[in-house]
């Protein structure tokens, strides 16, 4: 990981940004994945897991809550990102074989950071779960940067199409070994019986070990959630469009991608587990709505005297997801006095502090808002400071 401090950084809120017309940095997509992210620490970090809001909670198998859609977004951002950061190289055919190992490069790092937390704190290689979200992401990376450099936009939304028709294909047709017909369960589509054949049952998902989420064929259409993301850049991208006609054909686009992903719906469910192509079309227009909002909001219209929390957020998004992950499992390797006994620190903070004063739902709640606080006092001194670690 890389940091960097002022000098180097072409950073969002501190310095002038493009005009909306133009092919610059977008400050509305720092804070689509700042937001998305603080969305992402507030659901992974309750209080107790046993006391969640049900929009906070993922769906139990088919269906789409709140929290369903976060993933999604994160990995259409990282589509979006990848043609303002790439679209120079790709017009240079010369520089592709060089921009190809630092997206290689980048997706290895990111994978090793995710095996490092699936890691940490045992290490025990024996049963690290191999899937993750990090792994997915650098996947999805890795994938989409180098159909950008060597694709146009008609061949990517073809591409995007096939995956999602051929997805569909697989979970419903073909039958899985062992167990039969195709079929959409848990533990017995063709997705949980590749994983387990490939990756073996100790390297799953720790609350299942039959199936994982974030599987290898579920990474086909999560490639297709990027793929939606470029598109989207694309199109922001055109300097001969103006902007107000750009905002009309994104909710357009994301209007008739919900509306297809409604309708695929019925026969091929929303799932995020699966990561089904009706989910890709229904998070992914919901996604590109969004963005069309923030845009219009921050980049055309200049409202920006709200956006300061979010901004600190997306600029170090990476690095706070990674961290928020490990500092849970240190915090409870301190061992302090309980009235049971010793406990982790972490559970006896939140034992002390917010289950006295709460109904055990609201005290979980509670305790996820004030992990996205110190966070945001962390990443606010880090973006006054100019420091933004890139991977």
């Amino acid at each position: 990981m890389q940091t960097t401090t002022q000098a180097a950084v072409h950073t969002t809120g501190a310095q002038p940004l493009a005009e909306a017309s133009q092919p610059g940095r977008l400050v509305s997509l720092d804070v689509f994945r700042g937001i998305t992210v603080m969305a992402m620490i507030l659901v992974n970090n309750p209080g107790s897991w046993d006391h969640i809001y049900a929009p906070l909670e993922h769906a139990h198998w088919h269906g789409c809550t709140p929290t369903d859609l976060i993933f999604p977004f994160f990995l259409f951002i990282v589509g979006v990102s990848l043609v303002y950061a790439l679209d120079g190289a790709r017009q240079q055919p010369s520089t592709h074989g060089r921009t190809m190992l630092r997206i290689l490069k980048r997706a290895a790092i990111l994978y090793a950071l995710g095996l490092f937390s699936a890691l940490f704190p045992t290490f025990d290689f024996s049963t690290v779960r191999i899937p993750g979200v990090l792994a997915r992401i650098a996947l999805v990376f890795l994938v989409c940067g180098i159909v950008f450099l060597k694709t146009t936009w008609r061949q990517q939304l073809g591409l995007l199409a096939t995956i999602l028709v051929l997805y569909n294909m697989l979970l419903q047709l073909v039958p899985v070994p062992g167990y039969g017909p195709a079929n959409l369960e848990a533990s017995t589509n063709l997705g949980a019986w590749l994983d387990r054949t490939i990756l073996g049952e100790a390297h799953l998902w720790k609350q299942s070990r039959t199936w994982d989420p974030e599987g290898i064929l579920g990474t086909l259409p999560a490639v297709g959630t990027g793929l939606l993301g470029m598109l989207t850049a694309r199109w922001l991208r055109q300097r001969e469009v103006e902007p107000a006609t750009k905002v009309a054909w994104l909710f357009v686009a994301g209007g008739a991608c919900v509306v297809l992903g409604l309708i695929w719906n019925g026969w091929f469910p929303i799932n995020k587990s699966l990561w089904t192509s009706s989910y890709v079309l229904y998070a992914g227009g919901l996604a590109v709505a969004v963005l069309a909002a923030f845009y219009w909001l921050c980049d055309v219209q200049g409202y920006r005297s709200w956006i300061k929390a979010p901004l600190v957020y997306g600029v170090n998004a990476i690095t706070v997801f990674f961290l928020s992950s490990l500092v849970p499992r240190l915090l409870n390797m301190i061992k302090v006095a309980g009235p049971n006994g010793p406990t982790g620190l972490r559970t006896w903070l939140y034992d002390t502090f917010f289950v006295p004063y709460f109904s055990p739902v609201n005290a979980s709640l509670a305790g996820a808002i004030v992990c996205v606080l110190i966070w945001l006092g962390i990443l606010w001194v880090m973006y006054k400071k100019q420091i933004i670690i890139k991977v």
